[in-house]
């Protein structure tokens, strides 16, 4: 059987490989998925994961259970080799080994993109992946209970101040979901205030949420100043060193929790590839999804979709005349690849991808949410609604549907649950400290 390898287990790969398993004859093909992670992450979860309102498994997809008739491989791809149509693949555990193909469908996603600032490597956290995001709920309340034992100072102040970099739609979700945790903490923590905490969001540009109109977007600075954060416009960030923020604008101030989401890039396993890459570090495609050269030649046997790809995008919308790194696209564009792929092993033609973005929706803490698609626009807690209900649906595969929904029905009912388990970083611990040891 002809052997399709798909890198990544992201939106675009998931997707691919679960359509694939649809559509393909029983020994028509063989499908190969690799990643370093067995599980597919559902990112437009992770601001309410960081917030609590969802349970972080269920903001993820098993690869292994739904895509049961496809060879899920544990390990990442460190170089792919195509004219000689072999992949490397690099476990954990063990020594790196080639792997064969016959096509290659590479769909590695986006990792965060980030700057030359003095700190911010060291103090920052990203909010890309499912464990960043538990990582960040766990400091939030574990700092609430730190800064509760403190006197009124420096120390409390660092303690309680968040600082969310990026303006985009990322940066503003997460920034008013954390505001509305920190709002249900107070009611645990009688000796703080809201006075007492502070939220400040740092955006380069001159207004935030370039998806939406100006009108929306100022709105949502309205409603985020009456909860008592701050959004810095026209302000850049210039230092993070030892959590010390300091602002192009002269202001400085120190937090203890520094969230990086001004944009993302091409993941750079395609620098190891002899696979056409483009001046942004994406892959050369057509319409059709198929890789393409300099010269716009198709190079046989090579797909790609998501983040990592260069897709123009026919509607005319995209950015520079390509389709913007989504969800709402990487989703699609899985889908339709596995249509063309199985065309063109059945001699048929593969169609072009087309898609008009649908409009932008964002939840922006417990009962407030934005919805804009063209000169539509609902603000407040119909939008949040529309916002639950759309993600609810559109996270893949109905038992986390059901998952999802139902934590979000308990929620309603119990109360957000503030409970961290930090400790898990270094579970050891507990066993260590009075573990009984041999006398020297």
């Amino acid at each position: 059987m002809p052997r399709i390898l798909i890198v990544g287990g992201g939106y675009a790969g998931f997707y691919t490989a679960l359509k694939l398993q649809k559509w393909l004859r029983p020994g028509e093909a063989e499908v190969v998925v690799v990643d370093p992670l067995p599980y597919m992450t559902y990112q437009p979860f992770l601001p309410e994961v960081a917030a609590g309102q969802i349970e972080p498994r269920h903001a993820v997809v098993s690869l292994r259970r739904h895509l049961d008739r496809t060879r899920i491989i544990t390990a990442k791809v460190t170089g792919i080799d195509h004219a000689a149509k072999t992949a490397t693949i690099t476990p954990e555990a063990g020594e790196p080994w080639q792997l064969e193909y016959d096509h290659i469908v590479v769909t590695a996603g986006s990792v965060s993109r980030t700057f030359p600032i003095p700190g911010v490597a060291d103090e920052a956290i990203g909010m890309k992946a499912i464990e960043e995001a538990v990582a960040v709920r766990d400091r939030l309340i574990d700092n609430f209970a730190r800064a509760a034992l403190l006197p009124a100072g420096p120390e409390r102040d660092r303690l309680l101040t968040v600082v969310v970099v990026g303006g985009g739609f990322a940066g503003i979700e997460t920034f008013a979901e954390l505001r509305s945790l920190a709002s249900s903490l107070l009611k645990e923590y009688p000796q703080l205030s809201i006075d007492d905490t502070h939220f400040h969001l740092i955006e380069a540009m001159g207004r935030i949420m370039p998806e939406v109109s100006l009108e929306t977007s100022q709105w949502v600075l309205k409603n985020l100043a009456q909860r008592d954060a701050i959004v810095h416009l026209d302000t850049q960030l210039t230092s993070a060193v030892d959590g010390v923020i300091e602002l192009s604008t002269g202001e400085s101030f120190q937090s203890d929790l520094i969230i990086w989401t001004a944009g993302v890039m091409a993941n750079p396993v395609v620098r190891s590839t002899d696979l056409p890459v483009e001046e942004r570090g994406r892959i050369r495609a057509r319409a059709d999804l198929r890789v393409v050269d300099e010269s716009g030649a198709v190079v046989e046997g090579a797909w790609t979709a998501g983040d990592v790809s260069a897709v123009p995008d026919l509607t005319g919308g995209g950015v520079g005349g390509f389709c913007v790194p989504n969800a709402q696209h990487a989703v699609r564009q899985g889908k339709r690849l596995a249509k063309n792929l199985v065309a063109v092993l059945r001699g048929e033609e593969p169609q072009d991808y087309v898609h008009k973005n649908l409009g932008a929706v964002a939840g922006l803490g417990l009962g407030h949410g934005v919805f804009q698609s063209g000169r539509i626009a609902i603000k407040g807690f119909p939008a949040w609604v529309a916002h639950r209900g759309y993600h609810g649906l559109a996270i893949p595969m109905w038992e986390r549907k059901i998952r999802v929904f139902s934590g979000w029905l308990w929620n309603l009912l119990l109360g957000r649950d503030n409970v961290t388990l930090a400790a898990r970083e270094e579970p050891q611990e507990y066993f260590q400290a009075f573990a009984t040891r041999p006398k020297a």
